[in-house]
């Protein structure tokens, strides 16, 4: 069977010929405090005046939570069958982490609570235990997540103040590197299994240092070989697809 040629949308390139019906792979940069779905339904509504049609076949390749920036992956028309290809991809991100408290959501979607002194930390202990986290372990989700419980996102079950407990799942973290540590904060870059929580990595670090942690920012930087340097802004992308002429409603 033939390969299938994906045809990327990337910074570099021209969407002028492109088919989309027949499958493009878009990377974007995904703005802060857009959810994954506003950023699919912003491209899909551009993609269905195109196309004149109600609605256009786009999917995301691996949700970003709200607060993260980065590399977000979009599947058009035929692509969206090859999705899974580029959700199983390992997942590189460079993150920002606060000690001293934790939060609900396990980053700054809610406010601080918990609140404890860093006297007992320094450097040498925080270095220790990030060497901790590399390799296969198991991780539990934040509840506030889009993991589905009975058929139910966690994260609607949590704001209804249902009781939720996640199950632990298996994750692999590559490598943890470029730590820097100025406390309360510590940054890197972490390459991870897909299915991983920064967030929980986030909470779990703190948790071992025995002062709380919570995810402060994150971006994603590069999924498989694909990297966040090649990747479209939103604005940029609209402002290409606006260009396109239309066809007559189906």
């Amino acid at each position: 069977m033939k390969e299938k040629i994906i045809q990327y949308i990337t910074n570099s390139n021209e969407i002028e010929g492109l088919d989309f019906e027949a499958g493009t792979t878009i990377l974007i940069d995904k703005p802060r405090e857009w959810t994954s779905f506003d950023v699919v339904n912003k491209v899909r509504y551009q993609m269905s005046r195109i196309h004149g049609k109600k609605r256009f076949k786009v999917g995301h390749a691996g949700t970003l939570d709200p607060l993260a920036t980065g590399l977000l992956i979009l599947c058009t028309g035929k692509n969206t069958k090859i999705i899974d290809q580029f959700q199983n991809d390992n997942k590189s991100y460079f993150a920002t982490i606060k000690l001293g408290a934790t939060t609900q959501s396990y980053d700054r979607e809610h406010e601080e609570e918990n609140i404890k002194s860093l006297d007992s930390i320094d450097v040498d202990k925080v270095s220790q235990v990030i060497k901790q986290f590399v390799g296969v372990q198991m991780q539990k989700a934040p509840i506030y997540s889009a993991l589905k419980k009975n058929g139910v996102p966690m994260y609607k079950l949590a704001r209804k103040g249902v009781d939720v407990v996640a199950k632990s799942r298996e994750i692999n973290i590559l490598d943890i590197r470029n730590v820097k540590i100025n406390l309360p904060f510590i940054e890197f870059d972490i390459d991870c299994s897909k299915g991983t929580y920064i967030r929980s990595i986030a909470f779990d670090i703190g948790e071992k240092l025995g002062v709380g942690g919570y995810l402060y920012d994150l971006c994603r930087t590069s999924s498989g070989h694909l990297q966040l340097k090649d990747a479209l802004t939103l604005d940029d992308l609209i402002q290409k697809l606006e260009l396109r002429p239309t066809k007559e409603r189906e």
